[in-house]
């Protein structure tokens, strides 16, 4: 009998503990992606460069490139800087924005790339995409999933706060995520992988049931492991919908409406799900989801992040336009302006009572 089955693209080696970063260069030996210690490591003009001091001394063939911001044109200058290298890998040492210049400019000259973060704002630690803004404002590009990732308890603790619970955001927002996906596999018979569903699902539950706090390493290392899943999940899948639904169609209608007071991103799609989980009439799980939110010190208004009903009300309008083509619970209702009032003014005395 023959045994199907499927390759998956996932990272060789996932480093998730304190003192991890003490490890890199054996880890890159061992595991035969750098034998030779010669790297080409991009890092940021903050806790990038602080670790770059501690980091010199085990990294002798290293050469070292400041990552001026997330833009794609950074991520080709990268790219550029490094094709003059014998380089066996890149490596992307920072937050979100170093990581993603380098996922894009280590596919633009083919080598592999690890990720070494130094927060946890949001999945795209481990995920194929880079968010990278462009001249028409912010684009996702396709690129390979790093081959290895390792993450830092004590360097996540150093970072503000504010990141890790970005993160957390980020994480609970698959559970509306997969709702989506699950609805318009339904409506429109959309294909689902039920592997991917799984995975973003399980690593959203997680987070969300998880007693610890921001400080705690058993809680980070759940939030850690989380994203890197809904990461490979959205490998998996091939695409962003493990992990993009209802929720991240608000977020981008926030930053592309109110471009200067937009929130940070997980903050952004945390308090989307939980609108979206009550416009989809899971009402338990949206108070669960606002509940754990608040007590993370996440906003679950949107006059805790800066705007009026009457502005969040507008953006949730706008939200379809961001992603033609995706069928979330957004595009299932259609909801009138005056709906759309009525359901979020729903909403906030649920999550107020």
């Amino acid at each position: 009998m023959p045994v199907l089955t499927r390759l998956i693209p996932s990272p060789v080696v996932v480093d998730i503990r304190p003192g991890a970063l003490d490890d890199l260069a054996t880890v890159l030996a061992d595991q035969r992606i750098s034998q030779s210690g010669r790297l080409a490591v991009a890092v940021s003009g903050g806790s990038g460069a602080r670790l770059r001091e501690r980091l010199t001394p085990s990294l002798p063939g290293a050469t070292w490139f400041e990552v001026g911001g997330g833009a794609l044109d950074d991520a080709v200058r990268l790219a550029d800087e490094m094709k003059s290298g014998h380089y066996d890998a890149v490596v992307g040492l920072g937050g979100g924005k170093v990581i993603d210049c380098a996922k894009y400019s280590a596919a633009r000259v083919g080598l592999p790339m690890v990720a070494v973060a130094t927060n946890l704002s949001h999945d795209g630690i481990c995920s194929p995409v880079s968010i990278l803004d462009n001249d028409a404002g912010r684009g996702s590009y396709g690129v390979p999933t790093p081959i290895a990732l390792l993450i830092d308890l004590d360097v996540i603790r150093e970072a503000p706060v504010r990141f890790v619970r970005s993160g957390i955001g980020d994480a609970l927002s698959n559970i509306s995520a997969v709702a989506d996906w699950e609805l318009s596999n339904r409506v429109n018979d959309e294909q689902i992988d039920g592997l991917a569903a799984a995975m973003a699902r399980q690593a959203g539950e997680a987070v969300l049931r998880h007693p610890g706090g921001c400080g705690d390493d058993g809680f980070l290392t759940v939030l850690s492991e989380g994203l890197v899943l809904s990461g490979i999940a959205m490998s998996i899948a091939g695409h962003t919908r493990p992990s993009s639904g209802a929720c991240h169609e608000i977020s981008h209608a926030l930053d592309l409406l109110y471009p200067k007071r937009a929130a940070s991103h997980g903050e952004q799609v945390g308090l989307g799900a939980a609108f979206a989980m009550h416009l989809r009439g899971d009402h338990d799980g949206s108070l669960l989801m606002a509940e754990v939110l608040r007590r993370h010190g996440l906003p679950v208004l949107a006059q805790e992040i800066g705007f009026t009903d009457e502005e969040f009300v507008r953006a949730v309008e706008f939200a379809p336009e961001t992603r033609p083509g995706r069928y979330t619970i957004l595009e299932h209702l259609e909801l009138s302006p005056d709906g759309l009032r009525s359901a979020y003014a729903e909403y906030a005395a649920a999550v107020n009572s």
